[in-house]
């Protein structure tokens, strides 16, 4: 597999004989269409893992979470994060794909059309970043790499677990349109499996799928094309990609770039989203805001409880926080392709989703601000000037152990009362 030429940029539509009018940017509240899907609005509400899935099953709890952003106005809702295979997981209650989990997905999916939102399934491998212990079963990775937070090795795929999780994918993928996803997000980045292998820091291999960039590049593309011809345009397909690992030596914008582009010419995906940072060497990164490492440090068995106090700066940075913070880097991205583009990363309010309507993105996608106000688009809706009431403390990500929310909002979940019991699931 060998990287095609970078496209010559196109000429400019504008002559000083026929001036160019630029097109009007797009109402982002306005129905839309992503691939095969109608949306009823471009907000969708971002991938943040709810840890609100027991035994891998779905709970009450978790289609409330999702309810909640359908009724509050939101496009899409994105259920995060479903493993392709059981090994894949980060946490030993994630939801991966198996026949028991598939009554309550198709349960949780009905419950959000009802409210006149689609919804999404985010797809992919921890790669490195799963949870060993909890899997029962070495976590994986392009080379032999220790994870600090699990305190072990992940081992080195091998050619028949490329193959068997480019399958498993695909096989996610069917099982996504068998219980009603109008969507899949494929997790290409934060260094989970697909994404080390794009990482030069991570991938050291000398075969197939190390080394230079078209090569380090052919797993993604071949789960995306997996997928791709798994849901045979019946649902929308998107690449969640990092642009920059936030690493010295890791994943860049300008190798992002040429990765996109190919993905573009595969013509396996719909849409874009573009992501950054490491779940593996630098989580915070994707963030901006503060570092909650007291939260973060009670919420670890020891001895990890420990090192987060005593070291946890040096792996939590902080980064200071600002509206669109990732629109630069994504700016770089939507010149290079003409695919459909969704913008993460600071979108708080309406003067910065139509910043990115104006700036040729299609689609916003939302996290913080919805965990504290899930109406949140209703209200714009409402009163365009409606202020977002995230305040970019982060506190909500240690609450992912426990049930994602927002720690300034009082949203309990029936965890301790109902699960385990028949009155905590669905079916």
């Amino acid at each position: 597999m060998t990287a095609p030429e970078t496209p010559a940029a196109p000429d400019s539509p504008a002559t000083p004989d026929s001036p160019a009018t630029p097109p009007a940017a797009p109402d982002v509240l306005a129905p839309a269409r992503l691939g095969p899907v109608e949306l009823r609005n471009r907000v969708i509400k971002a991938a943040t893992y709810e840890g609100l899935s027991h035994k891998s099953l779905v709970t009450k709890d978790l289609v409330d979470f999702h309810v909640a952003y359908a009724r509050g106005g939101v496009g899409m809702t994105t259920v995060a994060y479903c493993a392709v295979a059981k090994e894949g997981r980060t946490d030993r209650h994630q939801i991966h794909w198996t026949d028991e989990a598939m009554p309550g997905l198709r349960v949780l999916t009905d419950a959000v059309h009802a409210e006149g939102a689609a919804v999404s399934a985010q797809i992919g491998h921890g790669g490195p970043v799963a949870n060993p212990k909890g899997n029962g079963a070495p976590a994986l990775s392009p080379s032999r790499h220790f994870h600090a937070t699990t305190l072990s090795f992940a081992q080195e795929a091998s050619l028949d677990d490329i193959r068997r999780v480019t399958e498993a994918h695909a096989e996610a993928a069917r099982r996504a349109v068998e219980a009603g996803f109008d969507a899949v997000e494929v997790h290409l980045g934060h260094n989970y499996l697909a994404s080390s292998f794009l990482s030069p820091r991570v991938n050291h291999r000398t075969d197939a799928y190390g080394g230079s960039l078209d090569k380090r590049a052919r797993f993604a593309r071949e789960i995306m094309r997996a997928v791709h011809d798994a849901v045979g345009g019946r649902i929308a397909v998107i690449a969640k990609m990092n642009m920059d690992d936030g690493v010295p030596g890791g994943f860049w914008l300008d190798e992002a770039i040429p990765v996109v582009q190919w993905l573009e010419q595969d013509g396996t995906v719909d849409a874009l989203e573009m992501t950054a940072g490491s779940s593996l060497l630098n989580p915070m990164y994707l963030f901006k805001g503060d570092a909650p490492l007291r939260e973060f440090a009670e919420i670890m068995p020891q001895p990890m409880k420990l090192g987060v106090k005593m070291v946890g700066e040096r792996f939590l940075r902080s980064y200071p926080y600002r509206d669109a913070y990732l629109l630069a880097d994504a700016r770089q991205i939507r010149a290079a392709v003409k695919l459909p583009m969704i913008l993460l990363g600071g979108i708080t309010g309406k003067p910065v989703m139509d910043l990115a309507m104006r700036e040729g993105f299609e689609f916003v996608a939302m996290a913080r601000a919805l965990l504290r106000e899930p109406d949140l688009v209703n209200r714009m809706r409402e009163d365009a000037a409606t202020p977002s009431l995230c305040i970019h403390c982060n506190k909500c990500m240690p609450t992912n152990f426990t049930g994602t929310r927002c720690v300034l909002v009082d949203r309990g979940t029936t965890r301790r009362e109902t699960w385990g019991k028949p009155a905590g699931y669905v079916a």
